[in-house]
């Protein structure tokens, strides 16, 4: 067993404390500062000869020079394995609940436990028998876990072919017993868990290849699906002013959108966002299912209360664990809330380290960490043949809702979808706030290209006419511009909003938007012969009213046909091909 390498503490500034050791140091290893009956954990982020600069991810008050620093030789990792759906994590994989109840409602600093329950027996059925070739990643059996099969899967860690020397009969087996050996081409023998450690910030790479996202992910929001798609696989983000319905979107793409797992990482965000968050997933129910949407969800919760260290862990969890189950042939969408909490932390940490700042005086590595992390978006092709997916949505809060500063500008370089909320639209209670003129997505979708150039037109045309009204007053405008700009209003009221308090309307499937689109096009595209602006407003007020509600009808229920008869005998009493 490896001799216990020891430290001493030698400064002490906030969440980054020095420590002199002599002898070997690794980069982002874990240490543990000793405190009294105390064991804080910290990372190496920075070696100058014999000093290791560390940063803390607990509260360092108290802590003095000359303290024992005990380094670990290990990685900062997470524990990969069944019992991870359904869980509240903190950033360094703490079960919250458990945690809550072994320390009461305010958590101590130091205490650490088991992400997984070692006890609990899981069900396990092989899938390769003696004698078999395998590699890092290939699966060996399963084990249920809620409505998915989870797959024990050979070590990632290893390289090479593996041969199977022993695989474990179906039956019932903890995380700590073995259930196969494997043998490398060096002769060396490996036991194989039901559970496996991996560091956080290496990428999981035992697959065949990385393929092109180029499946949409339906998400059942119109103004998303409809005009800038996610793929999945894809990387978008949504940056927006504080109350601009960030945090419902998520939600509601969480409970909607066409995945099978859902990693919620509430990265330094403020204590009551969280607790909201933490207080309605458990009682939401997925509507694919009926059963608890927990059920396909791990929520990764870090407060902005809590050191800024921790923020980054949070990050790396959660992005962990996503990996992790795409390596399982799922498809898994990460919602990062949000990651400018994450580089203020960086801001922080890099002005205690004296490092040359750069713009805004966040690191000059800034670009290159809010890159690696997207970069871990993506399919793959597994062993099994089969694909798997991690799709990435990060949210960003800048200051006063500009998009310039650098977190929102580092960001856009590396996402294929940019849904940047506005203030104006959220105040004026349109939901979801995504502004459809400054809005874009390098992903195709699953619309017609020509139909969203032609959405997009109208959006832009109504509101140049809405500018020049605000200049000119209603009354210089033509009644043919007005209706171009009733028409834009009309298009963005009925199709791009959507009611989130109304079960029908706060999710739309891929065929019900297609068919809307459709239908919302022939009226748009019709030229109406009214008798002025007046007549303008009243009939596209009426028939606003009308698209409403039928919105808010079951698709190709009765009521559903109804209400489109009736749309369809309103248009006829009013419209004509062509305007006299």
């Amino acid at each position: 067993m490896e001799k216990l390498r020891i430290g001493k503490v030698i400064k002490v500034n906030a969440n980054m404390v020095t420590a002199q050791i002599d002898g070997q140091i690794i980069q982002n290893e874990v240490a543990y500062i000793v405190h009294g009956v105390e064991r804080l954990k910290a990372e190496v982020i920075r070696v100058r000869q014999n000093q290791a600069e560390m940063q803390v991810y607990e509260s360092t008050q108290g802590l003095k020079e000359g303290e024992v620093v005990e380094f670990s030789n290990e990685l900062l990792s997470v524990e990969l394995g069944p019992g991870l759906l359904g869980q509240i994590f903190d950033g360094l994989q703490n079960p919250l609940p458990a945690l809550a109840k072994e320390c009461g409602f305010f958590l101590k600093r130091g205490v650490y436990l088991e992400a997984l329950p070692d006890e609990a027996l899981w069900d396990f059925t092989p899938l390769v028998k003696e004698g078999d070739k395998v590699l890092a990643g290939s699966w060996l059996g399963f084990v249920p876990e809620k409505i998915f099969k989870h797959y024990i899967m050979a070590p990632f860690m290893l390289n090479g072919s593996l041969e199977v020397v022993s695989i474990a009969s179906a039956g019932k087996y903890n995380l700590k017993q073995a259930v196969a050996q494997l043998r490398d081409g060096n002769g060396g023998l490996h036991n194989v868990f039901l559970q496996q450690i991996w560091p956080v910030k290496i990428p999981i790479g035992a697959y065949v290849e990385k393929l092109r996202p180029t499946e949409p992910l339906v998400t059942k929001m119109r103004l998303i699906d409809s005009l800038f798609p996610i793929n999945r696989g894809g990387t978008y983000c949504i940056p927006g002013p504080f109350g601009a319905g960030k945090t419902v979107l998520q939600q509601l793409t969480s409970r909607h959108a066409e995945v099978d797992i859902v990693i919620i990482a509430a990265c330094g965000e403020r204590a009551g966002e969280v607790v909201e968050t933490l207080k309605t997933f458990p009682e939401l129910l997925d509507p694919r299912t009926q059963k608890p949407l927990m059920d396909r969800t791990v929520i990764i919760c870090n407060t902005s209360s809590m050191p800024v260290a921790a923020r980054e862990s949070s990050v790396y969890t959660a992005v962990t664990i996503a990996e992790y189950y795409r390596q399982m042939g799922l498809n898994v969408l990460l919602l990062a809330d949000s990651t400018s909490r994450w580089a203020q932390a960086m801001r922080e940490m890099s002005g205690r380290l004296e490092e040359i700042p750069g713009e805004e005086a966040f690191p000059a590595y800034l670009e290159s960490r809010i890159a690696s992390f997207y970069e871990r978006a993506g399919v793959v092709k597994l062993r099994a043949g089969v694909t798997g997916s991690v799709t990435i949505g990060g949210t960003v809060s800048p200051a006063g809702g500009n998009f310039e500063e650098p977190v929102t500008q580092a960001t856009l370089k590396v996402v294929g979808a940019f849904h940047g909320l506005s203030r104006e639209r959220s105040d004026a209670r349109k939901y979801p706030a995504i502004d459809p003129l400054i809005s874009w997505s390098k992903y195709a979708g699953f619309v017609n290209p020509e139909v969203k150039e032609k959405c997009h037109a109208i959006l832009v045309r109504s509101n140049e006419i809405a500018q020049m009204m605000k200049v000119i007053g209603e009354e210089g405008t033509s009644l043919k511009d007005y209706i171009e700009y009733l028409k834009g209003e009309f298009f963005d009221f009925v199709y791009l909003q959507q009611n989130a308090f109304d079960i029908v309307d706060e999710a739309t499937s891929k065929e019900r938007q297609l068919y809307l689109l459709e239908f919302i096009g022939l009226m748009l595209d019709t030229k109406y012969n009214l008798a002025d602006k007046a007549a303008a407003l009243h009939f596209f007020q009426g028939l606003r009213q009308l698209m409403r509600t039928w919105n808010s009808m079951e698709y190709n229920s009765p009521e559903f046909k109804n209400s489109e008869a009736e749309i369809k005998m309103f248009l006829s009493a009013k419209e004509i091909k062509e305007s006299k």
